[in-house]
């Protein structure tokens, strides 16, 4: 599993660089305009800048409404801006058909310009509670319209948590869609070390975090430690060890 982390400013990404080995992609959005909200362009630069050049950086677009020109235009800002990974969130498409055609326009705008940046559709675990597509469309969704991966995060951040409104199997569920149709499969939502053993067993390609490397565990008023970092990093590392174990004397048994 990739390690995702998400710091809201550039002073926040310097402390991701501190622990740079630890991590796999540095995410930048602006929590106060959204689960997904999206950051300044000159802020991506800036953080693409700040940490080392192997490390991808990611940019979300905005938890955005159902114009798909307006999103297209906001997908090529974040490329050009230095995102390799482009991140959707589908916040105002409450049918199948809109979500597809939003990330039609993202997918041609970002691959025009950058071939090689991946494009993500991000939908939410808590769909019910704002009315958009349902998580376990997404993957469909990100396949039909030539995305590279899917995404479930939590829209409203209000203590909940991803498991409290996806259970497990079904994100595993989730998982399983993306991988058979050849995607990326990310999950965020509040995710915390206690999480881990069930995202190993999920076989998740990238968990998303930020409250639980922030001090006192809080999203916005914590900020972002390398020590935490560095031990998240470790218990996940530890976690998939264990799963990939049990699969392999599993196998061997069979």
């Amino acid at each position: 599993m990739l390690l995702l982390i998400s710091p809201d400013s550039v002073e926040e990404a310097l402390e991701c660089a501190k622990a740079a080995q630890h991590l796999d992609i540095v995410d930048v959005k602006k929590p106060d305009e959204g689960s997904l909200g999206a950051n300044y362009p000159w802020v991506i630069r800036a953080i693409r800048d700040a940490v080392p050049a192997d490390k991808p950086v990611s940019a979300t677009v905005g938890d955005v409404p159902y114009k798909p020109g307006t999103v297209a235009q906001a997908a090529l800002g974040a490329a050009v801006s230095g995102a390799t990974y482009i991140k959707v969130g589908l916040y105002g498409c409450t049918t199948p058909d809109q979500a597809v055609e939003v990330m039609r326009g993202v997918v041609r705008a970002v691959k025009d310009f950058r071939p090689d940046a991946l494009v993500v559709a991000s939908g939410y675990a808590d769909a019910h509670r704002i009315g958009c597509v349902n998580p376990l469309a997404l993957p469909d969704i990100a396949r039909r319209s030539g995305s590279d991966g899917a995404m479930l995060d939590t829209a409203i951040k209000d203590g909940s948590r991803l498991f409290d409104h996806t259970p497990p199997d079904v994100c595993a569920q989730f998982v399983r869609l993306a991988h058979e149709g050849g995607l990326l499969a990310a999950l965020a939502g509040s995710v915390k070390a206690g999480d881990l053993d069930e995202l190993a067993r999920i076989g998740t390609d990238i968990v998303g975090v930020r409250g639980a490397v922030c001090e006192g565990g809080d999203r916005n008023a914590g900020r972002i430690q390398p020590e935490l970092v560095a031990a998240f990093r470790a218990e996940m590392d530890r976690r998939v060890r264990q799963h990939a174990g049990q699969a392999a004397a599993v196998a061997t048994a069979s």
